[in-house]
């Protein structure tokens, strides 16, 4: 199932993509899609009733962000190598951990927001992780049964916030719509292996990423059971898991970095596509 949330920024209504592609609207049975309609159980009661059940939608309405009420958004950096060759930085032993604000996510087509000063804001795709069910202290092995699915995220950073300023990655990471979620989130009935996931990003119609998530250092099971050591994954969670080489930063001769008017593209065949203009933040 593809979980999507749509209707105007701030009011948005639960609902799903079926089989055929039709958008159906759950807001007659459902609240909204948040950590708690996201266990087996929830998904399953959807899944079981006949899709026609549910009105249809008109398929050009506006997509949020598939889920809401996000508690922690938590991101995991160089998880690949050629990226962290192209970072110039070593290859992990661990996973890197951090966490990027929740007010920086936004919705799959809606504009990113170039922050205030800004000089070197970069684009990251990454496949990203959202949790159904408690999770502390997993086993790996047991990981992915804790995953309700799986989402397209841009992790867009701000390098000179981010490495240039002081202090942790954080300030880089968490500005405004610097965290494009979706079109959907599909449920982990449909992602048989996540470990083999494409990705692509394109700028202004040239393709700069184009990876997939065989070439992660640590695999999905893996980043689930470790974070877990270190805080309670509950449901609703959002783990983004690492950029494929392509960045900005990385680009060569000259690092290549976001303006004003740029369009981005983000895709994956079995995630959607994200497709948005960059725009700069207001004077005031």
């Amino acid at each position: 199932m593809k979980i999507v949330r749509f209707g105007d920024a701030g009011r948005e209504r639960p609902g799903f993509i079926d089989s055929s592609g039709t958008l159906r609207d759950l807001s007659g049975v459902l609240d909204d899609w948040s950590g708690a309609q996201l266990g087996p159980s929830e998904l399953e009661r959807i899944a079981r009733e006949a899709p026609d059940r549910y009105p249809a939608v008109d398929s050009g309405t506006r997509m949020g962000m598939p889920l809401t009420a996000v508690r922690k958004f938590i991101a995991i950096g160089l998880n690949y190598k050629d990226h962290a060759e192209e970072a110039k930085l070593p290859i992990p032993s661990e996973p890197v951990i951090f966490c990027k604000a929740t007010s920086s996510l936004s919705g799959p087509n809606d504009d990113v927001i170039l922050p205030r000063g800004s000089k070197k804001s970069d684009w990251e795709v990454e496949l990203g992780v959202v949790i159904g069910t408690t999770s502390r202290y997993v086993e790996e092995s047991q990981a992915l049964s804790h995953v309700a699915g799986y989402c397209l995220v841009n992790d867009l950073s701000e390098r000179e916030f981010q490495l240039e300023r002081g202090g942790t990655w954080d300030k880089g990471k968490g500005c405004d719509t610097f965290g494009p979620i979706g079109p959907w989130l599909v449920t982990s009935d449909e992602i048989k292996d996540p470990q083999d996931i494409d990705l692509w990003l394109e700028v202004n119609g040239i393709r700069r990423q184009d990876g997939t998530t065989r070439n992660m250092i640590f695999s999905v099971a893996k980043l689930i059971a470790y974070t877990s050591c270190f805080m309670t994954l509950e449901p609703g969670d959002i783990v983004t898991t690492g950029t494929p080489k392509g960045v900005g930063m990385g680009t060569k001769p000259t690092p290549v970095f976001l303006k004003a008017g740029d369009r981005i593209r983000v895709g994956s065949s079995k995630l959607g596509i994200q497709e948005y203009s960059v725009r700069a933040a207001s004077p005031e």
